[in-house]
């Protein structure tokens, strides 16, 4: 393995430095437009956990939409066997490995990327995907800072690539019904809507440095996020929960339910003040050292967990967070990561409440209901659950690629830009710790130079954006 990778360093990547900007050509006449017939070849970045969600779904579209996974990409080669396995015996093709995607984003054969890597590196690959004419599908949040987001937006324009962010319940049926039944005035007037994540998480524990694994290329994992040294608790899943790389729940789950609320409000605009407050709870930090702690109790995301332990992260485990647009409409947000009560008529730990002047409805991603004034028992509903849905998402993008109209998309980066700056707005008030009113045609926070620090941030060479 050591070996394979130094020879490809000092041979194909000897242009390490490069941007994609020094390829030698444009996104438009480098970008085919799809024939009905005409097999998309794509490239799967990102390939752990919902990579292999991503995986699983472009496999079943292989001969209803035409479309086959050519390439896998990821830093860590240990994930390569097993992730190339589930393409062979769902297809009968054999993809690519490579664990640079900037070879990948070279390759002139691919025609779109699916990327679910690490929030940190989803806006700069996506803009140098789109400069590499190539169409992509991105995880949420769309990215890591606001200002990298507004970046991702520009460039899906200038390129007119076919751009789709992976909020997937801009998918699902029920979750359209809901939302055209609360356009349509189903519960009056909305003035507020909330967006709920209680999500049990434990400790993931604590670990000092150490070497990285050999299968890891930890140089390019890290990308433009600033280098340390690796450290196996901040690395797999749990780069969630450090601001380097991650945005914790609140840009994580938090993130699929702050989209229905703006959705469903018709909100295309940013909030004009934001307070998040929270921290980290239910951790017990003097209970033991990195080498005496608990063994793990429960796997989540790939990783194992530890009860009460102490933990590194950073990013709150609680935390709520009010924003307040312009006419007025509140969208309040919370995030529980310990022992809680649910919320709704049926007890929802994730989900949405909206209130309007002649009742209220909820939502669960997979039904809804709606309740007139103090009524206990719905008057709308609706009348059974979907199932297999995720695979929607990745489908309309394949069929957007092929029409090549925008307005097909259920999710544009437009879109997801605009949900996922939620997250990210709600961050910066709980880590400034005050209430912020921000400007949403400069995209800048109204005389607070601090919070404005955190709107973006430096990017480590040579992982930059384009100049």
């Amino acid at each position: 393995m050591t070996k394979r990778r130094e020879f490809i360093k000092k041979t194909a990547l000897g242009s390490a430095g490069i941007t994609m900007a020094g390829l030698g050509f444009s996104a438009k006449s480098y970008a085919s437009i799809m024939g009905s017939n005409e097999r998309i070849h794509l490239a799967q970045i990102g390939i752990r956990n919902q990579g292999t969600v991503h995986i699983n779904n472009y496999c079943s579209l292989k001969d209803s939409h035409n479309v086959v996974i050519k390439v896998l990409c990821d830093a860590d080669e240990a994930l390569f066997e097993s992730k190339a396995k589930i393409v062979r015996e769902k297809t009968g093709l054999s993809p690519e490995l490579e664990w640079d995607l900037r070879k990948v984003l070279e390759n002139k054969e691919i025609d779109a990327v699916s990327m679910a890597t690490p929030n940190h590196w989803h806006a700069l690959a996506t803009v140098w995907a789109c400069e590499a004419g190539k169409h992509v599908y991105v995880e949420k949040p769309a990215s890591h800072t606001l200002w990298e987001g507004r970046k991702m937006v520009e460039a899906a324009q200038k390129s007119e690539l076919t751009v789709q962010v992976g909020l997937t319940n801009r998918a699902f049926t029920k979750v359209q019904e809901a939302i055209q039944f609360l356009h349509e005035g189903g519960i009056g007037k909305v003035y507020m809507a909330r967006a709920l994540t209680y999500k049990l998480r434990d400790s993931y524990g604590t670990a000092k440095d150490s070497t990285p694994p050999d299968s890891l290329h930890y140089d390019l994992w890290l990308g433009p996020a600033p280098y340390r040294p690796y450290n196996e608790k901040r690395s797999h899943y749990n780069w969630h929960w450090f601001w380097d790389t991650g945005n914790g729940d609140s840009g994580n789950t938090g993130t699929h339910q702050l989209d229905i609320a703006r959705w469903g409000l018709q909100k295309h605009e940013h909030p004009e003040t934001i307070y998040s407050r929270g921290g980290i709870y239910g951790f017990d930090r003097d209970a033991c050292m990195p080498d005496t702690c608990t063994p793990g109790t429960m796997v989540y995301g790939d990783v194992e967990t530890y009860g009460h332990d102490p933990s590194m992260q950073e990013t709150p485990n609680v935390q709520t967070a009010l924003f307040n647009y312009a006419d007025g409409t509140l969208l309040e947000y919370e995030a529980r990561g310990r022992y809680t009560n649910h919320e709704g008529s049926e007890g929802r730990e994730v989900g949405n409440l909206f209130y309007g002047s002649e009742g209220w409805l909820e939502i669960s991603g997979t039904s809804w209901r709606a309740f007139h004034h103090r009524d206990t028992k719905p008057f709308a509903s609706s009348k059974e659950a979907d199932s297999g849905q995720e695979s929607t998402l990745f489908s309309n993008f394949l069929e957007a690629i092929r029409s090549g109209d925008q307005n097909q998309l259920q999710c544009t980066m437009q879109e997801g830009f605009y949900s996922s700056a939620l997250p990210l707005l709600a961050n910066i008030s709980y880590r400034v710790g005050r209430e912020l009113r921000f400007l949403g045609d400069s995209e800048q926070f109204a005389n607070d130079p601090e919070a404005n620090t955190y709107l973006s941030k430096i990017y480590r060479e040579p992982f930059s954006f384009p100049k």
